[in-house]
């Protein structure tokens, strides 16, 4: 399972989505005030502005998808399957990155942080994981015709 090279993108794009959980995605400045923005929410200090239940529940779903399809090695076409339903997630919590940052504060100035990107390290990661599941299922298609 491992020895494959796919299960090592599949490793890499579930541990970099992981440690969104507990990174500082962005710092705010509303309204002359500092806050941070994290999975969890909005924080002005330990008092949550905005809450961030939506990504908590994007990254626990994608992450949990990533360790189902990482078990799935047998089933490579279902697991091909996967990987294109956890890319649109992957799209859809980074779109919601830019909503929570600029949606709840009118002129806010927004600095994103390096772990924004993680998302779209994980998209190509999954797709590079994609392709090499598809050279796997080609070659083991190939062998069942010679024999």
């Amino acid at each position: 399972m491992i020895q494959r090279i796919q299960s090592i993108y599949i490793l890499i794009a579930e541990v970099l989505i992981a440690t969104l959980l507990g990174i500082k995605l962005a710092d705010l400045s509303a309204n002359g005030e500092l806050l941070e923005f994290f999975a969890k929410g909005i924080l002005k200090g330990e008092e949550v502005v905005f809450n961030g239940l939506p990504i908590l529940i994007f990254i626990g779903i994608i992450t949990v998808l990533h360790v189902i399809i990482l078990f799935m090695y047998k089933k490579r076409m279902l697991q091909i399957r996967l990987l294109v339903f956890t890319i649109i997630l992957l799209l859809g919590l980074f779109g919601m990155f830019f909503y929570f940052a600029y949606a709840g504060f009118e002129g806010a100035k927004v600095a994103f942080k390096v772990p924004v990107a993680f998302p779209i390290v994980a998209v190509i990661l999954d797709w590079l994981a994609i392709r090499a599941i598809g050279k796997d299922e080609a070659l083991i298609r190939s062998l069942n015709r010679l024999r």
